[in-house]
């Protein structure tokens, strides 16, 4: 692969930085892999965990979609529970997925099973040195939200992703909740500060569960957490983008203090988000994931219909609501991506 070729212009932090441009920046969540050919022939050579810990080969995925979809910013290939391994959790990632040998939801005392070393997360910061080396695409970094790898750690895998015996544990042992909370965060905060060190030019975090607890505890209990991150991130001078899905219909609770970008999942229009978010924050998203299972003139005239919200909403980063599903067509996948930077936006 010759990524040390690819130039890109900086439509996207430009974007992220207020800056008016002539059309919104595009990239996916879980962009890198699952459709693409290359990551697949690669899969068939490595674990899944080998590629995302050694440098060379995240770095290396990291930069597929670039190449192969044409997005403007590429997101750092690793994956959210990398914090909770280095906590000290027993847990393996296997062919069909996370595997968690002992979640703490089952502990008397869960702190006292955590054993912190975040020394261990170094080969992220290696990768990302190396894809800064090898492009000058914007990267993204990230990491998990509190309460979504929260419920990872206690529960391991919910089959139905609703996560009942944390939902349970939040509410009968609230106090163990927020110090699980808190060590969570700094572990968290110390993760992103070493991020934002290594070149990053955005860091995003992904709350894939918020949704799951009620507005007003997630607001209690988690959102402190995301705005400490946010303080952090921003104090090494790299955007914040929140993405918290479930929650658009509640938009109202995230402040400028939150993030600077919010990241909207797909259940409400993006103009019903923009009228409930503070005006000071800029948005992302949010196209339906399964809209790429559409007829291309579907695809188009879902592109077309954003026009007169990019008009009046400049800082808006074209994405998905959540993250590409797997099986879906890679030619559609394209065809959104060249549609957005093709079409006409003035």
């Amino acid at each position: 692969m010759q990524a040390a070729s690819i130039k890109m212009n900086n439509i996207f932090t430009d974007t992220l930085n207020g800056k008016k441009c002539s059309r919104p920046p595009v990239w996916l969540m879980r962009q890198a892999g699952r459709i693409l050919p290359r990551y697949m022939k690669m899969r068939e050579k490595y674990s899944f965990e080998q590629l995302f810990t050694t440098p060379e080969l995240a770095a290396e995925v990291t930069l597929l979609p670039v190449e192969d979809l044409g997005v403007d910013a590429a997101i750092l290939f690793s994956d959210i529970l990398t914090v909770p391994k280095a906590m000290g959790l027993d847990m393996d990632w296997t062919q069909k997925g996370p595997v968690f040998n002992s979640p703490l939801v089952f502990e008397s005392d869960p702190i006292k099973k955590l054993d912190v070393k975040t020394e261990s997360l170094s080969y992220v910061y290696q990768a990302a040195r190396k894809v800064k080396q090898m492009s000058d695409i914007p990267l993204i970094g990230f990491c998990g939200g509190p309460l979504t790898v929260l419920c990872y750690m206690l529960e391991g895998v919910s089959s139905n992703q609703t996560f009942p015996l944390s939902k349970t544990f939040f509410y009968q042992q609230t106090s163990k909740a927020k110090q699980l909370i808190d060590l969570l965060t700094e572990v968290t905060i110390e993760y992103a500060e070493k991020q934002s060190e290594c070149g990053i030019d955005a860091f995003q975090l992904f709350e894939s569960n918020a949704g799951i607890v009620p507005l007003e505890m997630y607001e209690k209990l988690f959102l402190p957490a995301v705005t400490r991150i946010c303080k952090a991130v921003r104090a090494k001078g790299i955007p914040f983008i929140f993405f918290g899905k479930g929650i658009s219909g509640g938009v109202n609770i995230v402040k400028p203090e939150t993030c600077d970008f919010y990241s909207a999942d797909w259940q409400m229009p993006l103009s019903v988000v923009r009228k409930n978010l503070d005006k000071e924050i800029g948005l992302q998203g949010n196209f339906d994931p399964w809209l790429l299972f559409a007829p291309k003139d579907v695809i188009e005239k879902a592109v077309i219909n954003m026009k007169p919200f990019f008009k009046e909403n400049p800082k808006w980063i074209a994405n998905l609501g959540h993250g590409v599903l797997a099986n879906t067509p890679l030619e559609n996948v394209k065809f959104l991506i060249s549609r957005i930077k093709e079409t006409i936006w003035e």
